[in-house]
């Protein structure tokens, strides 16, 4: 099998919390794909939430401020799998059926990871909704960017206003990595990476992990 048999129709994801780096590594991710031959037009670009039309929308409100209304946590959560279906039944789907590799800057972790561990929401209730939602449908592999709060934090100020999300006290992110750490243990098809290194450090380590993943395949 060639290797571009092997990489079509994969969908593959970055998670990580704010300032972990992972558009710079989207962008390690594509490179390497068209190394392996997969030329620009097969490779798709996905975000959560986003992504489409009415998800874009959905990720306004997720991200805004209203005055004198507070989005209830499981308002939150909600939306966020109203968006992520939107996402896959109309583009990463599409795309995976069509042949393309799918590159998404988070998906389903980040749901069990932010409104999970960093609000508290029960998982198995989040499990049952991503069921309902999404089926048994996931990543193909997942790379996990793994940075302390604080370190990623600082990253997201320097990059201009905080989001209501990013403003979230320093614990809500703490318990939010615990879970991405758990997640990554219990995941086969998953890798941490240390994304306080340097970015030469950590395009290493992703295409390192992307060359030991295509050879498993």
């Amino acid at each position: 099998m060639s290797v571009q048999q092997k990489l079509a129709g994969k969908f593959i994801v970055i998670e990580g919390l704010e300032g972990a780096g992972k558009s710079t590594a989207i962008q390690y991710i594509k490179n390497w794909l068209m190394e392996q031959g997969i030329v620009q037009e097969k490779i798709a670009l996905t975000r959560e939430p986003g992504g489409t039309v009415l998800a874009e929308r959905m990720r306004d409100i997720v991200k805004m401020d209203v005055e004198d209304e507070q989005l209830a946590d499981k308002a939150e959560l909600l939306i966020m799998y109203a968006a992520r279906v939107q996402l896959v039944e109309h583009k990463i789907k599409p795309a995976l059926n069509a042949g393309d590799v799918v590159i998404g800057d988070r998906h389903n972790w980040s749901s069990l990871a932010y409104q999970g561990g960093g609000r508290g929401i029960d998982l198995q209730l989040i499990n049952d909704i991503k069921q309902v939602a999404l089926g048994n449908f996931k990543a193909d592999f997942t790379l996990f960017l793994d940075i302390e709060p604080e370190l990623g934090l600082a990253r997201a100020r320097g990059r201009g206003e905080l989001d209501r999300i990013e403003r979230l006290a320093i614990d809500f992110f703490n318990r939010s990595r615990a879970v991405f750490k758990q997640l990554v243990t219990n995941e086969k098809n998953a890798v941490s990476i240390d994304a306080s290194l340097s970015f030469e450090q950590v395009e290493s380590a992703i295409i390192q992990q992307l060359d030991a993943w295509l050879a498993s395949l």
